[in-house]
């Protein structure tokens, strides 16, 4: 993996692979007192409990992280909340579960009434493009932990997503053989991944400045996508959904979660998005580099046999417009490859 950019910018992504595997080393030898109800191995976008005969629930948690830091230079917080959703729910659903409920954790330097009141819109917003509840959550006023950006503006938000899902319905791409389709969705921009270094690359620029017809810091607070009904559609379909991926942190390497012992060829991407390719040719950052860190146009993928391909991207492309086959499964084990990686 080439992340020098992404180091330079203050992400060691090889010292924070080891430090996870260290954690997970320990939390794998918990020992509950009772047979595992875990149904699927470490490493997927969720994990699922079996909790009745042929019923699991699949559980996932995340954050907005450093996006979040946008919004406090620039005052702007409705959006992020839709952020905190998609990257739960988009990850849930990569299991075949329906997402059902959300539960928000925010953490504040301190307790700002219309702040978190635009918080609360952009959570809304994002729960009911996603079909879900919130019926629950945790908001922590903690001053000597949190600093904004200016302070006393700091905040983190991060959820936990529940979702269920018959057992003998599991997505998990164990099915995957060489030869299936991969099915490309648009992205809307840098979705809510990679923004320690995309931050690092416009840092200096005025956000309020001209982009693509808005301005920068409206291409940059631009909410990741929710792809939730479109993929419950699709699984809920007569289409053999072999495998779902949701492209976040890590890139084009996120489709080796899905089963690694094929390969992914890229071969006609989706068109990058304004907002990363900016970013891309500002910061000098190698095309190689940037398809192991951004999204580059495409922010899901679905994995079908040839010839449902078609009738997958119908689906699909009715919910996001855009949406086309972008490449092939191969024999290549633990192979990711595409146009200049």
């Amino acid at each position: 993996m080439s992340t020098d950019a992404y180091a330079q910018a203050g992400v060691d992504q090889h010292g924070a692979d080891r430090a996870v595997t260290a954690l997970v080393s320990v939390l794998k030898t918990i020992d509950p007192g009772r047979a595992s109800r875990s149904r699927l191995a470490s490493g997927h976008y969720a994990a699922v409990l079996e909790v009745a005969p042929n019923l699991g629930i699949a559980v996932g948690t995340d954050g907005v992280g450093s996006k979040l830091i946008l919004a406090e230079q620039t005052g702007r917080y409705d959006t992020v909340g839709i952020d905190c959703v998609a990257m739960n729910v988009n990850d849930v659903v990569c299991v075949g579960a329906e997402p059902i409920a959300l539960l928000d954790y925010l953490a504040v330097e301190q307790a700002d009434p219309a702040v978190m009141e635009q918080i609360g819109v952009g959570l809304k917003r994002g729960a009911e493009l996603a079909g879900v509840e919130i019926p629950g959550g945790e908001v922590a006023i903690l001053p000597e932990l949190i600093r904004g950006h200016p302070s006393p503006n700091g905040f983190d938000l991060t959820a936990t997503c529940f979702g269920t899902v018959a057992l003998d319905a599991m997505v998990t791409g164990e099915t995957i053989a060489s030869g299936d389709a991969l099915i490309g969705v648009p992205s809307s921009g840098l979705h809510s991944n990679s923004y320690t270094l995309a931050r690092k690359v416009v840092e200096g620029l005025p956000l309020d400045q001209a982009f693509e017809g808005g301005t920068l810091a409206d291409a940059l607070l631009e909410p990741t996508v929710i792809y939730v009904r479109a993929a419950l559609e699709l699984v809920r379909s007569d289409v053999d959904v072999r495998g779902l991926a949701h492209i976040t942190g890590g890139g084009l390497l996120n489709l080796k979660r899905l089963n690694e012992r094929v390969g992914f060829a890229i071969e006609d991407p989706l068109p990058n998005a304004p907002i990363i390719a900016f970013v891309m040719e500002r910061g000098k950052i190698s095309t190689s580099e940037a398809w192991e860190v951004f999204n580059m146009g495409c922010g899901f993928v679905a994995v079908v046999p040839a010839d449902q391909a078609d009738a997958a991207t119908a689906i699909l492309a009715q919910h996001h417009p855009g949406a086309r086959r972008i490449g092939t499964v191969t024999d290549q084990a633990g192979t990711v490859t595409a146009p200049g990686y």
